[in-house]
């Protein structure tokens, strides 16, 4: 078997890659924390990421892998007693996801109460997020113009259409809007 070279897989700089720290609960209960932070988006697949923990403790004859920190992904996704592969893929999934997708998901996750389990999180997350804006009544206004919903009216009569109640009767049921996000709830 062809040995592993473990710093293809270890990052030192935690700029924002989805990675956690790996040790051993062996090694942990006998007072040492030696692990490496690995990132996660280097891995072809979780066997590749089980085999290279594996190399990184091959000190010990069966580790028990302990993730003893992590960065870069959503917090709930985290588990101190190690990920399984549907985890492992969730956040190899979110890896690819721009910087304003990923703070847009967190919120996503958070508010519709999805967690680790739910597979298929990102295809509903890119069914219901719509964009960033600065208020609800500035969506609310993008949707009347996009929609041409005030088209065929008087120009002196548009101006007393109500932005701000119909943001608000739009985000009662339809949509909703957090730090500047927007999303169907449907």
């Amino acid at each position: 078997m062809k040995k592993i070279d473990l710093s293809d897989y270890m990052i030192q700089d935690l700029d924002g890659t989805p990675a956690i720290y790996v040790g051993t609960y062996g090694k942990y209960n006998g007072g040492s924390i030696f692990g490496a932070w690995l990132d996660l988006t280097t891995f072809a697949d979780y066997e590749e990421f089980l085999q290279v923990c594996a190399a990184l403790h091959e000190d010990e004859k069966e580790p028990e892998f302990m993730a003893q920190d992590f960065s870069g992904f959503p917090e709930n996704w985290y588990t101190e007693g190690f990920m399984s592969e549907r985890e492992f893929n969730l956040i190899q999934e979110y890896a690819k996801l721009d910087e304003d997708e990923k703070e847009a998901f967190k919120i996503f996750d958070g508010a519709f109460g999805y967690s680790k389990e739910d597979v298929e999180i990102f295809e509903e997350f890119k069914n219901q997020y719509i964009g960033e804006w600065r208020s609800e009544e500035d969506f609310a206004e993008d949707l009347v113009i996009d929609l041409c919903i005030l088209d065929g009216v008087p120009e002196d009569l548009k101006n007393y259409f109500d932005y701000k109640a119909y943001a608000r009767d739009l985000f009662i049921n339809d949509y909703y809007f957090e730090s500047g996000y927007v999303f169907r709830r449907y």
